[in-house]
């Protein structure tokens, strides 16, 4: 009855396996955000600013990148396409009064065509809209809050840096809407904004001194929080080439001391490439080091299968590659904003972020598969199978990575 079990489990985690391999090209740890400047510079309106990666919106890094190179009337017939739907998906209101943005212009990335098709890299394009405050809003007859709502299923990435500015004021607000959540926090403004009547001729966003996203406006508690998260969201759902070399390490045999051994190391590896990346002590190009990430997958899984043992030249193998995942990671980090202040405190929350995702994978394996790992076919029905499965994606995952960077043509179209 046990072994039919197992063989049971044993097919239900090679079909998982083989859903991880379906995604196009399986780009290692991409981390896109979204950005939200609003910025209280004239009486009686606001100036918006939005950074947005449109390849969501436009169904295609392809697609995003010929809006990005199309000039003239073909550009402008686009982005009144594009324009509503990013004013939908970004609501800005003053209480129960949602602001009328009026488009003002459109800046686009100015990434090379490898950067639009590699989607380990954030190409933010910019908006720029004016909104006049509701009559009703004015100061100091009200304080109405103003908060950004963000609709179910809005086409953006998440996490949205979402900052208020008062320059007159010397007050800068920044808070991240994390996914799932669709309502920023009230920013109270009235008392702060300026006051009196909006002047003529209003000098509209994209000619007026740039406001600039800060990140240092959070206090440290809540910059380790939220890099927390960042950091095992990273790896729990987003990191799929990630969560196969965990558990390769795990099909190496279910013991404390192998998986104690090898986490550890592992993790004393992508902590040093990711602090060391982070700071530009050193760096690799994406083009290297993603099929490098998925030729680790395929070799440990190998290893598992002609060499089950635990020794010091496993433990070197999975330092070495530690190094390399931790450069993915520090790429995945290129564009989002780190915190000049409390920079130590938000690398630090996000790799324990990452070191959380990754104990919460081997808990799920565990719990699938770990009550049978004293049975003598654990081995042979359990442990090899899965094995064989996580070093066949792996190695496609390296072959469609490396033909799609030096050819720009994955396998899978």
């Amino acid at each position: 009855m046990h072994a039919l079990m197992g063989r049971w489990i044993a097919t239900g985690i090679i079909c998982v396996l083989a859903t991880l391999s379906g995604s196009p090209l399986a780009v290692a740890h991409t981390q896109m955000m979204t950005e939200v400047l609003v910025s209280f510079r004239q009486p009686q309106q606001v100036d918006v600013t939005v950074g947005l990666d449109l390849s969501l919106m436009l169904g295609s890094p392809e697609r995003y990148y010929e809006l990005a190179t199309e000039s003239g009337d073909s550009r402008q017939k686009e982005l009144q396409k594009i324009v509503p739907t990013v004013i939908d998906s970004l609501q800005l209101w003053v209480g129960d009064e949602r602001l009328a943005l009026s488009f003002r212009g459109f800046t686009a990335s100015t990434a090379q065509k490898s950067d639009y098709l590699d989607g380990s890299m954030s190409k933010l394009s910019t908006f720029e809209f004016v909104a006049p405050l509701p009559a009703t809003a004015a100061p100091p007859a009200t304080d109405a809050p103003l908060k950004l709502v963000i609709p179910i299923a809005a086409p953006i990435d998440y996490p949205v840096a979402y900052t208020v500015q008062i320059p007159a004021a010397h007050v800068s607000m920044t808070r991240w809407v994390e996914e799932g959540v669709h309502e920023s926090d009230p920013f109270v403004w009235a008392d702060k904004a300026p006051k009196g009547a909006a002047p003529e001729g209003a000098v509209p966003a994209a000619a007026a001194t740039a406001a600039t996203f800060d990140p240092d406006a959070l206090p440290w508690t809540r910059q380790l929080g939220l890099y927390l998260r960042l950091g095992f969201h990273h790896i729990v759902p987003e990191g799929a080439d990630h969560i196969l070399f965990v558990l390769g390490l795990f099909f190496l045999g279910i013991t404390w001391r192998k998986l104690l051994s090898q986490t550890t190391v592992f993790t004393i590896a992508h902590a040093t490439t990711l602090f060391l990346s982070t700071y530009g002590v050193f760096s690799l190009p994406s083009r290297f080091v993603e099929p490098m990430i998925a030729g680790s997958i395929a070799f440990i899984a190998v290893e598992n299968i002609v060499k089950p043992r635990l020794g010091w030249g496993r433990l070197a193998i999975v330092f070495g590659f530690g190094l390399i995942h931790g450069l993915g990671f520090a790429s995945s980090l290129s564009d989002i904003p780190f915190p000049k202040r409390d920079f130590i405190v938000a690398l630090l929350g996000f790799n324990v972020g990452v070191d959380c995702g990754q104990l919460f994978v081997i808990a799920l394996a565990f719990l699938a598969v770990g009550w049978f790992r004293n049975e003598p076919w654990f081995r042979r029905r359990i442990a090899v199978p899965c094995s064989c499965v996580i070093a066949a994606v792996g190695l496609y995952w390296a072959v469609d990575r490396a033909a799609y960077y030096c050819c720009g043509v994955p396998l899978w179209p």
